[in-house]
């Protein structure tokens, strides 16, 4: 990223250097005239910056062309047999138009598994994959690496990790370290050299169990502070307590009620509620709260919550945070100014929000032009198939000898995935992931305009039942910062889809990285727009390296 910023700046400069440097606009006569030429010149120089941005070759792994009975790639949706192996036309169909660039027209070909529109569930938006943005990097500009094959290692250590997320959802995170589940699940994981998600000292401990990989993250609770703390919503306030749904429930544990869903019918289950609201407190709480929040809430709230000034009048809620923004701030040395429609707190709460857009242009690109990969759902019949003789898939050992999926076969009969959704996974492919992608790009901008050394004031974690707020005092209690609160709270969101079932780790971990890209990208156009004097934000990636934009 470092030589990307150092050529973008050399063409920013060579566009605005002497004799092609734009002028101030004008009062009086003409300046409208002036003021429409400098407003173009800004939008070429931004134009020009991500056009000589260099070019990605864009690699999908072998799994389309290793198999022909498409086992590796996304077909949810598409017809097919009793072993739900997708019918080989119908995905022809589909893969040309991926190929054409998902024109509306040649979508609508595509043949469905379900011919009863009261009954089926339509594919998710190819057509957003071929769609441009005005502001950042264009989709087709950025990459992520190919995912792991259907036949990895890679895979199916993270395929025994979503085994022991299903079966670990009902317990409360704050009891991991007692967990039986907990420690078992941190003994396989630990065992499998292949899995790539987070250790202490060479092995998965309770108290890294299904975290994220980013800088700061193992400090403190589970849970970020910013899904348990009030959020100051204006003159309201909201309490973070949710409606969850009951424990117990898991869907799709039924080969008839898994194969059905592979054709996209609809489910005929429905999701039970917990009559009682509760602070996320568990697994199948945080997958409940990525079923149906808006994409950016959960960073908007953060916002609101490190805006609001802190109330000690307030005896309940105590207010905001009053988080101090970014250094960089131009405003922050002003006598007699403060930032507004820029670089205040009107132009922090949009910007939080317009990147989800282009988020989701960015990876819905991934999903269904480039990389089509299946998702955990499908996978999970592979692995049923293959454990009962069904049929023989290459799969790896790891996943097929797993104490997990030994665990769910006693548990449910079978060895697929148990789903926290009735319907699911969604009918889009699952590399990247959608939520972890505007996580991504949503948090960077968080990170670029608060000043993310802050200490947490007075941390929090969820009682076990999830009725009450226990203050954290664990040792490291005195370290949790803005920064790696919200590193953790983009884990958290993304990681939520995967303890329903429906995301692999490497859809997160990549998908944070675009996001953050693409955010990166936008801050660098947005920069050309503004008249403050403005040395640029400095702030931590999540690979904790630190850059200035």
């Amino acid at each position: 990223m470092g030589s990307k910023l150092s050529r973008r700046a050399l063409l920013y400069a060579a566009a605005v250097a002497p004799g092609a440097m734009r002028a101030e606009p004008q009062s009086g006569q003409g300046s409208a005239h002036q003021r429409a030429e400098d407003a173009f010149h800004v939008r070429q120089d931004a134009a020009l910056q991500e056009k000589q941005a260099a070019a990605v070759t864009q690699i999908a792994n072998s799994d389309e062309v290793a198999f022909t009975n498409r086992i590796g790639n996304f077909s949810k949706g598409l017809p097919h047999n009793a072993l739900g192996e997708v019918d080989s036309s119908a995905y022809s169909i589909f893969l040309q138009a991926m190929e054409n660039g998902a024109q509306l027209s040649e979508v609508e070909r595509i043949p469905m598994g379900s011919t009863d529109p009261a009954l089926q569930m339509r594919l998710v938006n190819p057509c957003a994959g071929a769609c441009f943005s005005l502001q950042g990097a264009d989709s087709h500009h950025l990459a992520i690496p190919p995912a792991p094959g259907v036949q990895s290692a890679w895979t199916a250590g993270e395929m025994v990790e979503l085994y022991w997320m299903a079966l670990a959802r009902d317990v409360a995170f704050t009891d991991y370290a007692s967990s039986p589940v907990a420690h078992a699940a941190s003994a396989e994981l630990s065992a499998l050299s292949t899995f790539h998600g987070p250790r202490a000292a060479g092995a998965v401990t309770p108290a890294t169990l299904f975290r994220g990989f980013t800088a700061g993250e193992v400090r403190g609770p589970y849970l970020s502070q910013f899904l348990l703390k009030p959020v100051p919503f204006g003159a309201q306030y909201v309490e973070q307590r949710m409606r969850t749904v009951q424990p117990g429930r898991d869907f799709l544990t039924g080969y008839s009620d898994w194969s059905i869903a592979q054709n996209g019918v609809h489910p005929s289950q429905n999701d039970a509620f917990d009559p009682v609201r509760r602070y996320i407190r568990n697994g199948r709480d945080l997958g409940q709260w990525v079923h149906i929040d808006v994409l950016y809430q959960a960073y908007f709230n953060a916002m609101l919550i490190m805006l609001q000034p802190p109330d000690a009048s307030d005896q309940v809620t105590g207010g905001g945070m009053g988080v101090p923004l970014n250094p960089g701030n131009p405003y922050l040395k002003s006598r007699n100014q403060i930032g507004f429609g820029t670089l205040g707190a009107p132009a922090i709460a949009t910007a939080v929000t317009e990147i989800a857009t282009s988020a989701l242009k960015a990876v819905w690109y991934q999903k269904w032009l480039v990389h089509r990969r299946l998702r955990p759902e499908a996978y999970g019949g592979l692995v049923h198939n293959t454990r009962s003789g069904t049929r023989a898939y290459p799969l790896h050992s790891d996943v097929l000898n797993s104490h997990a999926a030994a665990a769910v076969k006693m548990l449910h009969g079978t060895y697929l995935l148990p789903m926290a959704f009735p319907e699911g996974a969604p009918l889009h492919p699952s590399y990247g992931a959608g939520h972890a992608t505007v996580a991504g790009a949503a948090v960077t901008i968080l990170k670029a305009v608060f000043d993310e050394s802050y200490v947490i004031p007075n941390p929090v974690a969820p009682s076990a039942d999830g009725l009450s707020l226990m203050p954290y005092t664990g040792p490291d209690a005195g370290s949790l910062t803005v920064g790696t609160e919200l590193n953790k709270l983009a884990s958290n969101i993304a990681l939520g889809r995967n303890f329903a079932g429906v995301h692999w780790r490497s859809d997160y971990e990549e998908s944070l990285k675009l996001g953050e890209a693409l955010a990166i990208s936008v801050l660098e156009d947005q920069k050309l727009t503004y008249r403050e004097p403005f040395s640029g934000f400095t702030f931590t990636k999540f690979d904790g390296t630190k850059m200035t934009v």
